[in-house]
């Protein structure tokens, strides 16, 4: 592991399927917990993390399996190796290991879609939900059309059959990285040249690739499956839910993100921030404010 920050220890939590990779400080605080999206990693907490800390939480930031410096377990042919609910047996694991039974979750992007499952099948475990520039995977694929397919074209590209886009993305993973890092981002310099580094090394490690393509492969398949048979049952969340989204990037344009949450939640509240898609690296500041309310209610 070589992403470091102040404070924080690192270490590799065995979780009985693969390792989860942590950063964590603040023990004996209330125990939180922060799962990042794609193409992130842990480390695009860095601006936020510290500031939990000091807020008197015990902060976790974790690598989602088949990113950063986490396991990349073997998939399947049905992709359940990356469903979600896989990835959330996983912080589940992570958190108890640490001595947490009960914890609250700050997730974005495919975080989140893991945070919505941890919820789900998780209730007891999770205190409060925050979501960031997130919605449900069955509203995403729903909203397909010509805008939305344009907007979001990885959710297609991704998921086709091995190894095509393993391929193309590996002939220039750089490249690739970095142009999908600024068409999401509308503050420049946001995701500095030392965290992107840290990005590059961890999707250019051996396997990495083939895990992200496989998470959005669940997702176009067994999630939306186990998403569309939990709403056809009447299950939805029962923790309380903040949704927060960067009014600039590409989904409040596309969706009413809160009324989307309250298809799946009971207790959604909701606030636009002035950023792109990455909210915890555009706009920290913004970000903190928004959540320490909620967590500390």
């Amino acid at each position: 592991m070589s992403f470091a920050l102040p404070g924080f220890n690192l270490r590799a939590v065995e979780t009985g399927e693969t390792q989860i990779a942590i950063a964590e400080a603040g023990a004996g605080g209330r125990p939180l917990l922060l799962l990042h999206g794609h193409p992130q990693t842990k480390a695009t907490w860095h601006r936020v993390a510290p500031t939990l800390v000091e807020a008197g939480f015990h902060v976790v930031l974790a690598d989602l399996r088949g990113y950063g410096d986490s396991g990349r377990p073997a998939d399947t042919d049905a992709h359940a190796t990356y469903g979600k609910r896989a990835m959330a047996r996983d912080q589940i694991a992570t958190m108890r290991a640490l001595g947490h039974d009960r914890f609250a979750v700050v997730a974005h992007d495919r975080g989140a879609r893991v945070a919505h499952r941890l919820a789900l099948d998780h209730p007891a475990s999770v205190e409060r939900v925050v979501m960031i520039d997130a919605v449900p995977t069955q509203s995403m694929y729903e909203r397909t059309d010509q805008d939305f397919a344009t907007r979001y074209f990885w959710w297609f590209f991704l998921i086709q059959p091995a190894p095509l886009p393993e391929t193309l993305i590996g002939r220039d993973p750089a490249f690739y990285l970095e142009r999908h890092i600024a068409g999401q981002l509308k503050t420049p310099g946001a995701t500095t040249p030392e965290i992107f580094t840290e990005y590059l090394r961890c999707y250019t490690r051996p396997g990495t690739i083939h895990a992200i393509c496989e998470d959005y492969r669940a997702g176009a398949t067994l999630d939306l499956a186990e998403h569309r048979a939990d709403r056809a049952a009447g299950r939805r969340i029962a923790a309380p839910l903040l949704a927060l989204w960067g009014a600039r990037g590409s989904l409040p344009r596309l969706f009413d993100i809160p009324t989307e949450w309250r298809r799946d939640a009971s207790d959604v509240r909701g606030e636009a921030l002035d950023c792109g898609h990455t909210l915890q690296e555009e706009a920290p500041g913004a970000l903190l404010a928004a959540l320490l309310p909620f967590l500390t209610e």
